[in-house]
């Protein structure tokens, strides 16, 4: 396996660069759409770059179109080994906002659970009005952004696997969304300063992102001015997930994973070349078209031990598999700002354990977290459940004021939390506005005060 490359070297900034104004456009997938090829020169800019720029309009699952200024920023990224990518984020800003309305408002970066490798399942694809996007878990999480808008945010979203759908990389989707941020801070419809708090927020494959985001502010983006991460059931431990999930109802989880790091690791999928049959290969192109839940419902039970030539344990002990799998797991570097973990106990798609494993990684390295376990939730319901309280925490942040000690906290419900309850019927009004199509705008007296 290539070790890392350093950061590009400072003087990268030195080259100056206009990005191009571009028009929505037809409403295509990224492999077609022309916006997601980067112009000539890109790759001697820095990280976070702003490329091109063009104004979307959003909807709920593709048909509800919102009332909200957005726009779509490509961007210049790395991946693992320090070689130039590009991606995509999408911002979000109140409706009817002027240039340079987000002064003053903190920025939350919103990493969604892409968790598949079609460019049909990126948040800048299936978050768009007319979009087939039909099973993609952005097009779900959409209303929390919305939400996070109302109460005084400016929302950026990441296409955070990169322009090549790398999903189970490791640190690369802690690159993009960083970069995501410095692109969206520098762009003049967002005008942010410089020191604007930056909070960050996932779940699941999301907060697998947000992990790996937060661990790498300090080597990749020490300028940003990041002020707290939430982390909802963050994996934890991604080959005992694989190990775990094959064969059960939710088995096209790891093999969209699996798919993934072919992409990352050359050697990875030499390994797979080797091992797994030819039926196997295929199962594995064919999720490389689906969505997330189409995958669900095809590869429902698939165990994935069929179509290898060594049993699945013996696979995932041999040592450069082993290296791989120590690699994606997060938890290392204990990053300079408090955390917030939520994780539900009885969660049926990610172990509790391993949670608690990545949690005790950040503690033992240095990290404040505060770590909240709740005993009556599962996997679906725990995010709309842990919103308010989510939002809640990051705008304490934002105020500057103490975290709470980091401690584990195992609750009977995060919904009987005095701030959650408070919140949801905030969420309601978010939700019936989203519905009937209404402006989505600041309450300008909800917003999170900066310090």
């Amino acid at each position: 396996m290539t070790a890392p490359r350093p950061v590009e070297p400072e003087d990268a900034t030195a080259t100056s660069w206009v990005a191009e104004e571009w028009s929505e456009g037809p409403v295509t997938p990224p492999e077609r759409d022309p916006f997601y090829t980067a112009p000539d020169g890109w790759e001697t800019v820095a990280c976070g770059t702003v490329l091109r720029t063009r104004p979307v309009r959003l909807a709920l699952f593709g048909r509800l179109r919102q009332r909200i200024d957005a726009w779509q920023l490509l961007f210049r990224t790395r991946d693992l080994e320090n070689r130039p990518h590009v991606s995509v984020t999408t911002v979000l800003l109140p409706a009817d906002s002027g240039r340079g309305s987000a002064g003053g408002r903190p920025l939350l970066s919103y990493q969604c659970a892409i968790d598949a490798v079609s460019g049909r399942s990126f948040p800048s694809y299936a978050l768009r009005w007319h979009a087939h996007a039909r099973g993609t878990v952005p097009q779900f999480e959409f209303l929390l952004a919305l939400h996070a808008v109302r109460l005084g945010w400016t929302v950026t979203i990441p296409d955070h696997e990169g322009a090549e759908g790398h999903w189970g990389a490791p640190s690369e989707p802690g690159y993009c969304t960083l970069d995501a941020v410095r692109a969206t801070l520098s762009f003049e419809r967002a005008a942010s300063p410089a020191d604007t708090p930056v909070a960050m927020w996932g779940y699941s494959g999301g907060g697998l992102a947000s992990s790996w985001a937060a661990e790498g502010v300090a080597e990749h983006a020490p300028e940003l001015n990041v002020v707290g991460a939430v982390l909802g059931s963050p994996v934890g431990d991604p080959a005992s997930a694989f190990l775990r999930l094959n064969g059960t109802p939710y088995a096209a989880l790891p093999i969209l994973v699996v798919a993934g790091l072919r992409r990352t690791y050359p050697e990875f999928d030499r390994l797979l070349h080797r091992y797994v049959t030819a039926e196997g290969l295929a199962v594995l192109t064919s999720v490389e078209r689906m969505t997330t839940m189409a995958a669900i419902v095809r590869l429902r039970g698939y165990d994935f031990s069929r179509h290898t030539t060594l049993p699945l344990t013996e696979l995932v002990a041999l040592p450069e598999m082993v290296a791989i799998f120590d690699e994606i797991r997060p938890g290392g570097t204990a990053p300079e700002f408090p955390m917030l973990v939520v994780q539900a106990t009885h969660d049926q798609i990610i172990a509790v354990d391993d949670v608690d494993g990545q949690v005790r990684r950040y503690r033992d390295a240095g990290a404040s977290v505060e770590y909240l376990r709740d005993r009556t939730s599962e996997h679906i319901t725990l995010l709309p459940l842990s919103v308010p309280l989510s939002l809640a925490w990051l705008a304490d942040r934002v105020a500057g004021r103490p975290p709470g000690p980091g401690t584990t906290t195992t609750v009977f419900s995060i919904a009987l939390h005095r701030r959650s309850v408070a919140g949801y019927g905030s969420m309601a009004s978010t939700l019936l506005r989203a519905v009937l199509r209404r402006p989505i705008r600041s309450h300008t007296r909800r917003r999170p005060r900066t310090r």
